[in-house]
């Protein structure tokens, strides 16, 4: 069942994100910094098409590079799609799969009480693969390795859908771990 994800997945990718996520304007970011571009990635990522191309470019990218990948995740909401699409998509190219795992923003008020679901499928120490749909500056991502260490677990790399490139890369360097992304924001800006 190896197949390879080809460069056409990549151009259909942008093609994707341009006709249903991405927006020139004036927006205020999540980080309260203004923008002349705005990405939600969310009809993108919760489309078929979107999931699939997702998921087979992140297990290319595993695989180019060489990760060792013990589950997918990161924080909820933006990461969630992000981990499903992937976590299928090692299973059909690596012929067993991944499991993925989400991090909450608050922990559980009820029941378990906890910040990460899908740690019955972890091992203590495990090596996790960290998804975000957007990195500006990476905040969400520091937060969700925060929470992963404290848990016991190796968050080794972040592997981002779109770079907005304003310094995400640094913050995850300075963290210890190693930062990929599918696409570039100079790849979806208008000429």
């Amino acid at each position: 069942m190896d197949r390879t994800a080809s460069p056409q997945h990549l151009v259909r990718l942008i093609e994707l994100i341009r006709e249903k996520s991405y927006r020139e304007g004036d927006f205020t970011l999540a980080s309260g910094k203004k923008s002349k571009f705005y990405i939600d990635l969310k009809p993108t990522t919760l489309s078929s098409e979107g999931a699939f191309l997702i998921g087979e470019l992140a297990v290319e990218l595993i695989l180019s590079e060489g990760l060792e990948v013990e589950a997918v995740g990161g924080m909820t909401l933006g990461a969630d799609p992000l981990a499903t699409a992937v976590s299928l998509a090692t299973r059909g190219r690596l012929g067993s799969g991944v499991p993925a795992y989400i991090v909450r923003k608050e922990p559980k008020d009820h029941g378990t009480a906890r910040f990460i679901e899908g740690v019955e499928n972890l091992r203590s120490g495990a090596k996790l693969l960290v998804l975000e749909d957007v990195v500006t500056t990476g905040g969400s991502s520091l937060k969700a390795i925060e929470r992963l260490r404290e848990a016991g677990y190796e968050p080794t790399s972040v592997l981002t859908i779109v770079d907005r490139e304003q310094g995400g890369r640094e913050a995850f360097e300075k963290a210890g771990v190693r930062f990929f992304s599918l696409i570039k924001i100079s790849q979806l800006k208008s000429q």
